[in-house]
């Protein structure tokens, strides 16, 4: 090939419009094709290395040519096709084509600078190669190969074109990475120039804006003219928050991010809201800048602020509401805590409606913030649905207090006029000294506790925080704890009390009451853990093991031929679930009990809790044979009206009844008015707590059906019940 042939080679890849426009894969092949044309070899190639793990076939004339490989990256199984490996599969190779720019092998079994690629050559037929490097500013980008299946020298003429044309390759790639470059960097300041957002870049050595967007004139007003290229002294947030913005300054400049909000004043005098962030960072030149950040949220702002201000306050009352209430009472570290409950306020909506409800709360609410304005109480909030506290502080005698506390409990116990009628608040009150709390338990918390005990109290219904009270707790927080393992580990079990027919001296049922066979504590009974269960709603897990366990132990009576009926507790939460009426239909079905020998027995006071509830499934309990019973009757409020709506099947009187009807006339009446009731209604009825002769001759004599006390039995074992009634087998058993 002549010295004008390449000189022709070369003009035509240099004036080429693929070369002029950038074009690296058009230009690489562009150059195969001239090569492969001018010079007699029988492959030719270019390769661009992806850094360490990939090459890239980019262009191939020859018989080893594949056009499927022109565009893929190479992977590893198909390093036999492709036209170089990875760099780092033939480091020595690479290194070099680094030094030396051009390997001129005459055989590729014995050249050492291709030892590392000889298979790859051999397994291609290739004998003699030709690889010139392209490099940018030194550094490695691929290479343009020549390959020859017979030996080949490499004239001084072709390594010099070669290397010619692999220098005009190595420009157009730099050309197509430049226009690259700009065309990122044009979209890229398009996208901020079109952003809604302020941009800004700040140079930190000069403390000057070496630019900004077109949203910072949209947001602050002011032309990106009169700030670009200017002192920061010049923009707003530096003078009209000096202070503040000298601080984000110093912070970015010690190579923090600072970020807040700030508010500033148009030219107009219209306020606004800005947020804002600021990162430094150092360009590889070593040069410190910041970019700025921010955006106008002022209706955020406003939005959030209102949304704060219907957060924090009760709508009903005017008054602070729980959550504002709680982050405000975390910050205080002495006064006393108020905290007002209305008991019996869930009966008084059920029966009057929300509407006069909701009057009630706003009067109890008015004499409630009357009282803190009175004595310069600020934090006043209703924290519950019926539940209201404040916070007094600066009292220091007890004296004191005490007249504040009872000034305040007469003040809610006065009737309150709604309407026409006139009801009575009813409140109960606890008072917590926050100074005097343990730490690991919050004001509020120990309020609660205290009040719970407060509504318990006969006459005024004030509680005083102490430690016993905190003892109290503790160690019920321990029976929960417990309480949690106890059905997995079968610590509970059943014992049965008899149920005595007066008029024909039988026994013809037994009450299910459950013991805890406590690990440490040993036998407990109800009153020491069942309060805790149904505060922490473990009630209902337990309800359904003893309602199963009873129906267990009737279906093997019944087996024997053991005709008693069996009743059982149902807690109001057991009660009003939706689960009950399914898990007693499983029950009657599984264990086959027969009608009316399983009785439910629920408290009155419950049971009004849901009248129209109560009574829909008490019907559908009595379609599958189920009884209930009203527990514990006369302590509760219901009417004559709701008993005969209801399909109850008995009624137990009250043992409290019961026990002072030896002393207490109005017990005895009261009593007699109560057998007198369930005979007029045709309801079955138990006198609970006999325990003397004399009790059970007055319950006869005025036609009692039946009696369950300790003058009978206490409640027993199933093994010793079933003694028990062996024993009294002389008496035919129902």
């Amino acid at each position: 090939m002549t010295k004008r042939q390449f000189q022709h080679l070369l003009e035509t890849i240099v004036n080429s419009t693929q070369k002029q426009e950038g074009q690296f894969k058009e230009t690489a092949e562009l150059a195969c094709d001239l090569l492969s044309q001018s010079l007699e070899v029988d492959n030719i190639g270019v390769c661009l290395f992806s850094g360490c793990e990939t090459s890239e076939l980019i262009a191939q004339t020859g018989s080893q040519s594949h056009s499927s490989l022109n565009k893929a990256p190479l992977s590893h199984d198909l390093l036999n096709q492709a036209s170089r490996p990875p760099q780092r599969l033939c480091p020595n190779y690479v290194e070099q084509l680094k030094r030396g720019r051009i390997i001129d092998v005459l055989d590729v079994k014995q050249d050492y600078r291709v030892a590392e690629i000889s298979g790859h050559l051999s397994a291609n037929a290739v004998v003699s190669n030709l690889d010139v490097a392209i490099r940018i500013n030194g550094h490695l980008e691929g290479v343009l190969y020549l390959e020859s299946h017979q030996p080949r020298e490499w004239s001084e003429s072709e390594i010099h074109i070669v290397s010619q044309v692999a220098d005009q390759l190595a420009l157009t790639l730099a050309t197509q990475r430049a226009y690259d470059t700009d065309e990122r960097l044009s979209l890229f300041l398009k996208a901020i120039e079109q952003s809604e957002q302020i941009s800004m870049v700040v140079n930190l050595v000069t403390d000057r804006v070496e630019y900004v967007n077109g949203a910072h004139h949209a947001i602050s007003g002011v032309p990106k003219q009169q700030i670009l290229g200017k002192p920061l002294a010049c923009l707003d947030f530096f003078k009209q928050s000096p202070a503040q913005a000298e601080a984000v300054l110093a912070q970015v400049k010690q190579g923090k991010i600072a970020k807040g909000n700030t508010q500033l004043t148009r030219e107009g005098g219209e306020s606004y809201w800005l947020r804002y962030r600021v990162r430094p960072f150092t360009t590889p030149r070593g040069n410190h800048y910041a970019l700025v950040t921010a955006e106008d949220c002022s209706e955020e702002l406003q939005q959030q602020n209102e949304l704060e201000r219907l957060a924090w306050r009760c709508s009903l009352t005017g008054l602070y509401n729980r959550s504002y209430f709680n982050r405000a009472l975390e910050k205080l570290r002495n006064g006393h805590l108020m905290l007002i409950d209305l008991r019996g306020f869930k009966r008084f909506n059920d029966t009057y409606g929300h509407e006069k409800g909701d009057s009630l709360l706003i009067e109890v609410a008015r004499r409630i913030k009357h009282f803190a304005s009175v004595k310069k109480a600020e934090l006043v909030a209703r924290v519950g649905s019926d539940e209201f506290a404040l916070v007094l502080e600066g009292i220091e005698d007890e004296q004191s207090l005490d007249y504040a506390i009872k000034r305040l409990y007469h003040q809610l116990s006065l009737p309150v006029q709604v309407g026409a009628e006139s009801f009575e608040a009813k409140p109960a009150l606890s008072v917590v000294e926050i100074d005097a709390l343990e730490a690991e338990f919050s004001a509020l918390t120990c309020a609660d506790i205290a009040v719970q005990y407060a509504k318990k109290k006969q006459g005024s219904a004030i509680q005083i925080f102490n430690h016993a009270l905190l003892n109290t707790f503790k160690e019920d927080a321990l029976i929960e704890r417990d309480l949690q393992a106890a059905l997995k580990n079968r610590e509970f079990e059943l014992y049965y009390q008899p149920l005595k027919d007066l008029g024909r001296q039988a026994y013809i049922g037994a009450e299910a009451l459950i013991r805890w066979h406590h690990p440490k504590k040993g036998v407990l009974y109800p009153g020491a853990f069942i309060d805790i269960a149904e505060q922490t709603g473990m009630i209902a897990s337990i309800g359904e093991w003893v309602l199963e366990a009873a129906c267990r132990q009737l279906n093997l009576w019944q087996h024997h031929n053991i005709n008693i009926s069996m009743h059982v507790n149902v807690s109001a939460r057991q009660f009003f679930s939706t689960q009950l009426y399914d898990q007693v239909w499983q029950l009657v079905t599984r264990y086959r009990i027969r009608p009316n020998t399983l009785i439910l027995e629920i408290t009155e006071t419950e049971l009004m809790e849901d009248v129209v509830y109560a009574t829909h499934l008490c019907k559908e309990l009595a379609e599958l044979g189920v009884g209930l019973a009203i527990d514990d009757f006369g302590t509760g409020y219901s009417s004559m009206r709701y008993l005969k709506q209801f399909p109850i099947s008995k009624l137990k009187i009250d043992r409290s009844f019961i026990s002072d009807l030896n002393v207490s006339r109005e017990s005895r009446e009261i009593v007699s008015a109560i057998i007198a009731m369930a005979k007029a209604l045709n309801l079955s009825l138990t006198a609970e707590g006999v325990e003397t002769a004399e009790q059970e001759s007055f319950l006869s004599a005025l036609s009692c059906h039946q009696a369950q006390g300790f003058l009978y039995s206490p409640a027993l074992r199933e093994a010793e019940f079933s003694q028990f009634l062996r024993a009294n087998a002389e008496t035919p058993l129902h």
